[in-house]
């Protein structure tokens, strides 16, 4: 393991830890404390530890560890990324760090893979915030299909698949996405954190690629519906709180980003759940308004 201070938030501190060959990063800041515990924080599909920043920076000196996950920001690009593999990355990473009384916060996917860590590892955890978890309908695993499935081409390709993905720098990357689509709506500070830290050295030019390759950002979407997570909600005794974002009117066909996945009555399915439902907000709620996110992980929302 080793670690070093890097810019942003406060102390903030980029580290190293492998885990059965494959090395993790993760940045940590603030001490650990017995009482207070630790904030963990899971980021989304495609993005990486540092989009919390600008969630941290509300979190009041608490001990905070946020995760690059397999594939992800500066964490080995390594086989598989199935939605079970990342949830016991997770539990394998709070049992090595040796991380206690954890309040677990997951954007997305993070909120999937945290709760199956949160159910392997539960005398860990002390309560969940899971923020528009990728936690689908019950009836949508019992489907053959992914649900991406439909939004193949004809030549089998994802539409993330096909995603840019070399920008000469980071604030090239950051005048491309700025005032696009769903990126419009995010804080501009946590786009630019998004920009900075979610692209390396391309190894063939000057330039950068994405931390997250297309290809494998697309093989974590085509995954998601094969995951079923129910059977590990029904352990799960702590509080767990539920936001979720503006729900879906209709059948989704094509890739929008301004609505929620998470099945509306999750909440419910766990035996001490807490909805929150932030119609105001797409599913990006940690990047529209970590204040308000970080309010929740701190349980004074």
């Amino acid at each position: 393991m080793r670690n070093r201070v890097v810019g942003g938030v406060k102390d903030l501190k980029e580290n190293y830890i492998e885990l059965d060959g494959i090395r993790f990063c993760y940045f940590e800041t603030g001490l650990q404390y017995q009482d207070d515990g630790t904030i963990l924080l899971v980021h989304a599909t495609g993005f990486h530890a540092r989009c919390w920043d600008r969630t941290i920076g509300h979190l009041q000196d608490r001990h905070v560890v946020a995760i690059d996950m397999r594939g992800h920001g500066r964490s080995d690009n390594v086989e598989p990324f199935s939605w079970d593999r990342f949830g016991q990355d997770v539990t394998e990473f709070v049992v090595a760090l040796d991380l206690r009384q954890i309040v677990g916060a997951g954007h997305s996917m993070g909120g999937h893979s945290v709760t199956r860590a949160a159910a392997n590892v539960q005398e860990r955890f002390s309560r969940l915030v899971l923020i528009d978890p990728v936690i689908l309908d019950p009836a949508a695993y019992a489907q053959r299909q992914a649900s991406h499935s439909a939004w193949l081409n004809e030549g089998g390709e994802h539409p993330v698949a096909r995603r840019r993905n070399w920008f000469e720098s980071p604030e090239a990357m950051f005048d491309n996405f700025a005032g696009r689509g769903s990126y419009g709506l995010w804080r501009e500070d946590v786009l630019k954190d998004y920009c900075d830290y979610g692209i390396l050295p391309d190894p063939e030019s000057d330039g950068f690629v994405l931390a997250c390759p297309p290809l494998v950002e697309a093989a974590i979407y085509m995954g998601s519906s094969g995951a079923n997570i129910y059977e590990a909600i029904e352990t799960i005794e702590m509080p767990v709180t539920v936001l979720r974002a503006r729900e879906r009117e209709a059948v989704q066909t094509t890739m929008d980003f301004s609505t929620s996945p998470t099945f509306p009555q999750l909440a419910s399915r766990f035996k001490n759940g807490t909805d929150v439902h932030l119609s105001h907000l797409t599913h990006f709620i940690p990047m529209q308004a970590p204040q308000l996110a970080a309010r929740y992980i701190l349980d004074i929302g």
